[in-house]
């Protein structure tokens, strides 16, 4: 819970995010000022250049690599999904400008001026100093107008969404019911008729049969296949042949030896009393005042801290388990919370630590030392990097090269196989939606191996791109048109599927019919399993629906029973034996829950209000170039 609130800070820390992102090393100008790069997307007439993209891309990769560091899987680092996530930011981040120019916002000069005026790096002596402005600057590689340009729109940004983060309004009655239904609780156990227990009573009669491959013959068609065999290029392949000496594995080892450790972690405990930054000194006084009294509870009794923490903490997601918040290390906490734990000894208990979530009582529980790798055991990761390292420099040429020796000798791809120590694979059969084998369940290598010179004048495709640094190219070894299967041959299938859909109607049937019986006070055997308590915040491993199901309950008298169809086809028994009513009498639970609920709601709106600017602007994203 503590690192999930982190990420769900103030709403304009969002607004900062999709602004900062394209402006970190291009002003406005910049935008308008290139030509001739080629466009990764169009936003509302106005293109997103090829370079502009590729520098956000680098940043968010530079992140990562902050971030993780040593474990970071530098795989994910040109993944499409990553690509399409900055991508995505980019054009947000238009859509939110144009429509903040479209609805007359602006900043003033005054406004600028005050704003970078105040930021920490421009201070000296606690005053703004335009030495420091312009030498700041100067080493991350920026000019003042591209970095005025940036602060500009980031504060017209911030303009246009501060009615989403400041003016969202919850009523009382609202917080309460909602506060209620997260945390009543109903006791209850449940009992599941399957449709396995009537499969051995069904068996279908041929005609049923026969009706049904006759209603369905669509969907037993055999579509176009082929088979096929195909080359793959890819930094790995190439890399496989590259030969890496002794002595450069252990050169390697004994300079990056950082890369091959397990960083330190430690284990806390915490106890939160939640206030929010943005309280007002008075309220966060009376927090302070309550979180130090505690703190000298839990000083003169360190053995019950557990138990403190389930009483007292805000943080229900360590609080149930005794403040717990497991093995971390550093970069996974806020800061300050961070730098104390990191200080301390095991059993050690600080306090008072303020963050922005409030004011948190630490422990240290245990310290997972940092450890090194012993060199045989990295031996191969560091082989494979060196090698991918010799043939990254390379693999442009060589792509080049492959795709012209697929093209110009197309009867055959034995020669780029030859050419460049590559084994021919083969394929089973494929249609035009298959999805394995992985490497082939490409959109336009799918669509190239059905093209006519492919399947009938017997050429090989052209080598195209199916992931990041990764080419094939496919020709096809045998090729069938589509058919139609006949009765016979499905018939076990269809038998199957009338089997299972009579047996979950039969399911359903008896359990409607037993909650019934139950209803009406009869008499029921029913083996009902163990009792549990949910709630919607809990549900035990249930579906919303089946938790919506047991809330909608009348439990005016207990027990009572309701069922309804459950994930697997059959029907769920269940029965309600108590309800427990929340505690709803502290003011300062209510006050935080109120406030969590209202940072929720400016999400959702912030989400709708996103999506909505999206279906009003003309978007086009060229997939083809990034």
């Amino acid at each position: 819970m503590f690192d999930f609130v982190n990420r769900k800070k103030r709403i304009v820390q969002f607004v900062l995010l999709l602004a900062v992102l394209p402006f970190m090393f291009w002003g406005v100008q910049s935008y308008r000022s290139e030509s001739g790069e080629g466009y990764v997307a169009v936003v509302d007439g106005e293109e997103i250049q090829r370079r502009e993209f590729e520098q956000a891309l680098r940043d968010h990769q530079a992140r990562l690599r902050a971030m993780f560091g040593g474990n970071f899987d530098n795989v994910m680092l040109d993944s499409y999904e990553l690509r399409d996530s900055v991508l995505e930011r980019l054009i947000q981040q238009r859509l939110l400008f144009r429509e903040a120019v479209n609805n007359g916002f602006t900043v003033l000069d005054s406004q600028l001026v005050n704003e970078i005026s105040q930021i920490p790096e421009f201070q000296l002596d606690n005053k703004f100093s335009k030495k420091q402005y312009e030498a700041f600057l100067r080493n991350e590689g920026l000019n003042p107008v591209a970095f005025e340009s940036r602060v500009r729109q980031e504060l017209l940004l911030q303009q246009l969404l501060d009615g989403y983060s400041e003016n969202t309004f919850i009523s009382d009655t609202a917080v309460s019911k909602v506060m209620y239904l997260s945390e009543v609780q109903r006791e209850i156990s449940q009992a599941q008729i399957m449709p396995e227990d009537f499969l051995s009573q069904i068996e279908p009669a041929e005609s049923d049969i026969k009706d049904y491959y006759d209603a369905r013959q669509s969907e037993f068609f055999l579509p176009e296949r082929v088979r096929v065999e195909y080359l793959v290029l890819s930094l790995e392949s190439l890399a496989e042949n590259e030969p890496v000496s002794g002595d450069a594995i252990q050169n390697y080892y004994d300079e990056h030896q950082a890369e091959f450790g397990q960083p330190e972690e430690r284990k806390a405990s915490h106890i939160l009393l939640a206030v929010a930054s943005t309280a007002p000194d008075d309220e966060k006084q009376a927090v302070r005042g309550k979180a130090e009294g505690i703190l000298e509870q839990v000083l003169q009794r360190p053995e019950q801290f557990s138990e403190f923490a389930e009483n007292f903490s805000d943080d229900p997601g360590s609080a149930s388990r005794g403040g717990d918040l497991g093995f971390f290390g550093r970069g996974v906490m806020v800061k300050a919370f961070e730098d104390e734990i990191f200080q301390m000894q095991p059993d050690e208990i600080r306090g008072l630590v303020e963050t922005d979530f409030g004011f948190h009582i630490i422990q240290l529980d245990e310290i997972k030392k940092a450890k090194i790798a012993d060199l045989n055991e990295v031996r191969e990761q560091i082989e494979r990097k060196l090698k991918m390292q010799m043939v990254s420099s390379v693999f442009g040429e060589a792509s080049e090269d492959f795709s012209n020796t697929v093209y110009e000798q197309s009867d055959s791809l034995q020669p780029a196989a030859e050419k460049f120590e590559l084994t021919i694979q083969q394929s089973d059969w494929v249609d035009k939606n298959s999805t394995e084998p992985a490497i082939l369940a490409n959109e336009k290598l799918l669509s190239a191996i059905f093209s006519d010179d492919v399947l009938f004048d017997k050429r090989n495709t052209e080598a195209i791109e199916v992931m990041p640094d990764t080419l094939v190219s496919a020709r096809v070894l045998e090729h069938r048109e589509a058919t139609a299967q006949s009765l016979s041959i499905v018939r076990d299938e269809i038998v199957g599927r009338l089997k299972k859909q009579k047996a979950a109607d039969m399911a359903i049937e008896e359990g409607q019919a037993k909650l019934e019986s139950l209803l009406a006070g009869e008499d029921v055997a029913i083996d009902w399993g163990e009792s549990k308590q949910v709630s919607y915040m809990q549900p035990q491993g249930l579906s919303q629906e089946v938790i919506r199901t047991i809330f909608q309950a009348d439990v005016d008298m207990l027990p009572t029973y309701t069922g309804g169809k459950n994930p697997q086809g059959g029907y769920s028994l269940i029965r309600i034996t108590d309800v427990i009513e929340p505690e709803m009498t502290d003011k300062e639970k209510r006050m935080n829950f109120s406030h969590q609920l209202q940072q929720m709601i400016t999400q959702e709106e912030m989400s709708s209000y996103l999506g909505g600017i999206r279906q009003r602007y003309d978007v086009t994203i060229k997939r083809d170039s990034y």
